[in-house]
């Protein structure tokens, strides 16, 4: 198999590369779509190559229905990445993608599957998550765009943009109700290399963060940027050379 192809729906592989090495498949957070990882091959090894995952519901799969159970997502991603998975891959997630990249290499698994080389979750509480969830999904509309303002994760200029944020809500209210209907199975640690990533002024603490390790008998390591809970996409510069570090350590991404 060569590079991922653009025109696979559910992959957006804005930079093809036939030759690389390693796939990293990154998985969006609530409310985003494969955009947010469009520029992450310039900072990379050049043998990884960038494999973003384009879910339903958003970018040129704004038509189509989001999905709002995990378990159905998760099979459903894999069923489509798994024609991509005959070289060596890893795994990056943040929040929302965070689990969705756990509970993937945990249906392999199960499968009896090749692992990734490395799973990379972001801004995410290691599970299971013990205080309880708050579900803000199915608030009024102007209780959730208070939500929204809160979170601080959807640009001032789309809140005000009220045709826009019509377009927008049911997406964002899909993607809340995925991950905050999510339910944490016990299962046997994986056995893997993860690093946790989290940060300095975000909600989610570096306690919270500290959860995952009890994820995997393999290496562990935790990160602590500074940013809030977008900090992926202010503070690039350090977190890129991190994941470049940590790939190299597999011996794949030099």
């Amino acid at each position: 198999m060569t590079g991922v192809d653009k025109v696979v729906p559910w992959l957006s592989c804005y930079k093809p590369n036939p030759a690389s090495k390693l796939r990293l498949f990154c998985f969006p957070y609530a409310g985003s779509g494969a955009l947010i990882y469009r520029d992450w091959s310039r900072s990379l090894p050049a043998h990884v190559e960038v494999c973003p995952v384009q879910l339903p519901g958003r970018g040129s799969r704004q038509r189509e229905t989001p999905f709002i159970r995990m378990d159905q997502l998760v099979k459903a991603t894999l069923r489509e990445m798994r024609p991509y998975l005959d070289k060596p891959f890893a795994f990056f997630g943040h929040s929302m993608g965070a689990i969705i990249g756990f509970e993937i290499a945990r249906l392999l698994r199960r499968e009896d599957a090749t692992l990734p080389v490395h799973l990379f979750v972001s801004g995410r509480s290691g599970p299971p998550v013990r205080k309880p969830t708050t579900h803000t999904y199915n608030l009024p509309d102007a209780a959730f765009m208070d939500e929204l303002q809160r979170l601080k994760g959807t640009p001032a200029e789309v809140l005000e943009h009220p045709e826009l944020m019509q377009v927008l809500m049911p997406l964002i209210r899909a993607d809340f109700e995925l991950i905050q209907t999510y339910t944490y199975t016990d299962e046997p640690p994986l056995n893997i290399p993860l690093t946790a990533i989290g940060g300095l002024q975000d909600e989610i603490t570096r306690e919270e963060l500290e959860g995952w390790r009890a994820q995997t008998t393999g290496a562990f390591s935790l990160r602590m940027l500074s940013g809030d809970h977008f900090y992926l996409t202010t503070n690039q510069q350090f977190l890129l050379p991190i994941l470049a570090q940590e790939l190299s350590r597999n011996g794949l991404g030099k």
